[in-house]
């Protein structure tokens, strides 16, 4: 790495279309130059790929091992995920298709709401009200950058300050999820303690928080790696691939799995 307006690392097994844009995060866009311009916990970078390294325009060194380490997943191996996931044809059809999708552990906050905006809706109407939310109540960071605002922030806003993001039934969603983190009824600390089961249970506390945002946000939010959101594209892959489950070689990393197989199934054709 290099003392400067940016820091570098090598690229291994790590894609940034793929993973930037593969349905787990919203904040990122990809500009003219190739970059990916993203805001993760109250910080703005872009993330170029150049030859065999992955360069972070934006960030110091402090900042990445403080959030960008963790945030890309960079100290879980997943060169050796993948070579076991070769033991099934699916999988390895998947990876090939699309190697390099990391997990991104983002901050579960932001996990939460945005998946709780993501239900029956389509990803730039996501990104349109994700965006309205931040400009309006997130804190002004410059070059047209805003932090995601806080769930005290959000509650203060109301039903009348959020009308302008135009969620839709959503709204009273986001309202009750920012009512019960504020006041605790909802515990980030007991979900990052907790098992799989007793972690969605949890966030199903909230209104509107089924089975599959739940598993979004353990897995995108907690980097529980185990977790396994089911859409309309995973269910047509258990049907089609896996009736009777995920391959074993897919235990205690299931999730990774399923974003490979998401990825793979949704854009193939």
């Amino acid at each position: 790495m290099k003392k400067n307006n940016f820091v570098e690392f090598n690229k291994i097994c790590f894609d940034a279309k793929f993973t930037l844009d593969s349905g787990q995060a919203f904040r990122w866009s990809e500009r003219p130059d190739g970059g990916w311009h993203g805001v993760a916990y109250g910080k703005a970078v872009t993330v170029f790929e150049k030859g065999n390294k992955i360069v972070l325009e934006g960030a110091d060194e402090e900042d990445f091992e403080k959030i960008w380490r963790r945030y890309f997943d960079l100290d879980r191996d997943y060169v050796k995920i993948c070579r076991s996931f070769e033991k099934d044809r699916a999988l390895k059809e998947a990876v090939d298709f699309c190697p390099g999708i990391r997990i991104l552990r983002q901050e579960p906050w932001e996990t939460l709401c945005s998946f709780i905006i993501s239900q029956n809706n389509n990803i730039p109407r996501i990104k349109g009200i994700i965006d309205r939310l931040c400009s309006s109540l997130g804190e002004d960071i410059g070059n047209g950058d805003y932090t995601f605002p806080t769930a005290e922030k959000v509650l203060a806003a109301g039903e009348e300050g959020l009308a302008p993001l135009r969620a839709g039934f959503r709204t009273k969603y986001i309202l009750d999820a920012a009512r019960k983190v504020t006041d605790g009824t909802v515990s980030f600390d007991y979900i990052e303690k907790s098992d799989l089961d007793a972690a969605a249970e949890e966030l199903k506390k909230i209104k509107g928080v089924g089975d599959k945002v739940a598993a979004c946000v353990l897995l995108y939010g907690f980097g529980k790696v185990d977790a396994l959101p089911v859409d309309v594209w995973v269910k047509r892959i258990l049907s089609e691939t896996y009736p009777g489950g995920f391959p074993p070689c897919t235990e205690g990393v299931r999730g990774i799995a399923q974003q490979y197989l998401f990825y793979w199934r949704r854009n193939r054709e």
